[in-house]
């Protein structure tokens, strides 16, 4: 949230361990969004209502400059309910201190079409068609995902509306619910508590099979209810904020640029041993702006301009040449905390695959079978980051050009198969497709952000973004390097290639 020249993240933990339990609210202020100061928790298990958690929740800020929490408490009995919090001092710049409102809780999961152990996350609020405000809540409605509607006058007294915001026809929870508005077209975020322009559209967006997916569609008055432009009953084909390690997150208005930022939680991929040894586990993504492309079909993301101050010593190559086998080192930068950007332009289009649809169901598959190395017709090209100096580790981000019946689909893999020499890892090759037109733009464009065991990507100017976490031994033992490479058998221009080193964020050092 941005309030009065603040912003805040709130965020699920556990003071005293790296399991995901005894878990309270976190609590860091930030005037960039990059460097955070760690606060004292803004909500904690105190009452019988949450005494096993105080879990995922939303704040709306309502008329009168009120921010107003509401969070997913659960009991001794792992009953889950709605509750709500309140600043004790609106005045104090950090909104430190927060009191539990009278009389909570305040929604429980009433009806027999509800499993009482699968009803939370409650999102932010907005105004109905009837002007009262209304949140959804991540629910299994008659043992199928739904996102269920609540209307309240107050923001204190709910009612539950008679059928769902949205509901899905497989039999599982959703969790971590977003609900926002987007123009097509328009960079800008739009605030769901003001008056929604005409030709807006609304996202849906779920935390489910282990990853975040979302709709597209509008919201209709009239119903009361989100209708999605297309339905897909497969959800293997459904889009996907992210296509790595991200879950849970959470996007909010900011009304200081107005625009609107997305939030996701990165978690470890190694041991619990590992999370032990070194005291915490769980990193939360780069923030990321998020709108809608200009045929209103698809969400972009790009890191917020504010990381950029975190940038030094910048590289700049142009007019590359990456022929089939070329490697092409990318020196003069921390290959350890790097921020890289590169334009891959592409000779020729004739020499592209055809395109298999049934790739879409299962991404990772095609991209372990289609590896880096593997030749083809136009790609893979891409970037190589902490690499060892033999290349026994390395991770390959890379594209892969195939031709569509309508257009060109672009693969993008994050390949983490040879990432590290240690065993026990969790090491995919992560993938997503997206739709380009190659006879209007010939250039893909490529960033990736390198932080240690992150490695953040996107593709296409924000059409696939794919986050990973990675353990290289090299990262202790020994320097890694950075390279840009082409195995395909069409030549492949770099107009390009920008890399500059990162410092690093002061992050929950000091308590405020």
């Amino acid at each position: 949230m941005y309030y009065n020249g603040i912003y805040h993240e709130f965020y699920q933990y556990n003071p005293g361990g790296t399991i995901a339990a005894n878990i309270v609210w976190g609590h860091s202020v930030s005037t960039d969004l990059v460097n955070w100061i760690q606060l004292e928790p803004a909500i904690v298990r105190d009452t019988p209502y949450d005494i096993h958690g105080c879990w995922t929740g939303s704040i709306t800020i309502l008329p009168g400059d009120q921010p107003v929490i509401i969070y997913t408490g659960r009991d001794s009995e792992n009953h889950q309910s709605q509750n709500i919090e309140l600043p004790k001092n609106r005045s104090d710049p950090y909104l430190r201190e927060w009191t539990k409102a009278d009389n909570n809780p305040r929604i429980l999961p009433v009806g027999p079409d509800l499993n009482l152990t699968q009803f939370r996350d409650p999102t932010t609020g907005w105004i109905g068609p009837d002007g009262l405000w209304r949140i959804a809540i991540g629910a299994e409605l008659n043992g199928y995902g739904a996102a269920l509607l609540y209307k309240s006058e107050d923001f204190l007294n709910w009612t539950r509306v008679d059928h769902p915001l949205y509901s899905d026809n497989a039999p599982s929870m959703w969790e971590c619910p977003d609900f926002f508005a987007v123009l097509p077209g328009n960079n800008g975020g739009l605030d769901l508590s003001a008056a929604i322009p005409k030709g807006a559209k609304h996202v849906l967006k779920m935390s489910v099979d282990y990853s975040d997916k979302y709709m597209i569609g509008v919201y209709d008055l009239k119903r009361d209810a989100f209708v999605p432009d297309a339905i897909l009953d497969d959800r293997r084909l459904w889009l996907r904020i992210d296509y790595g390690t991200f879950y849970a997150s959470k996007s909010f208005f900011d009304s200081k640029k107005g625009r609107r930022i997305i939030w996701g939680w990165s978690n470890e991929t190694d041991s619990v041993s590992d999370d032990d040894a070194k005291g915490w586990a769980g990193i939360h993504a780069i923030p990321r702006k998020i709108w809608l492309d200009n045929d209103g079909k698809q969400l972009l993301q790009w890191p917020v301009d504010e990381i950029e101050s975190l940038r030094r010593n910048e590289i700049n190559h142009q007019g590359l040449e990456l022929k089939n086998g070329d490697l092409f080192e990318i020196k003069g930068t921390d290959t350890l905390q790097a921020d890289v950007e590169v334009d891959f332009e592409l000779t020729s289009i004739d020499s592209a695959d055809p395109f298999d649809p049934s790739w879409l169901l299962d991404v990772e598959r095609h991209c372990r079978e289609a590896g880096a190395s593997v030749q083809g017709g136009i790609g893979p090209f891409g970037l190589v980051v902490l690499a060892s100096d033999n290349m026994e580790e390395h991770i390959a981000v890379h594209f892969r050009v195939y031709k569509s019946q309508q257009s060109h689909m672009i693969l993008m893999c994050s390949d983490l198969r040879r990432s590290s020499l240690r065993s026990g890892l969790y090491t995919p090759a992560y993938g997503g497709f997206f739709e380009f037109d190659l006879e209007k733009e010939r250039k893909i464009s490529l960033r990736t952000l390198i932080d240690r065991s992150a490695v953040e990507s996107f593709g296409g100017g924000g059409r696939v973004c794919i986050t990973a976490r990675v353990y290289p031994v090299a990262l202790v033992n020994g320097r890694v390097h950075m390279y840009a490479f082409n195995n395909g058998s069409t030549t492949v221009r770099v107009p390009q290639l920008r890399a500059w080193s990162m410092m690093t964020a002061q992050v929950n050092v000091n308590k405020g």
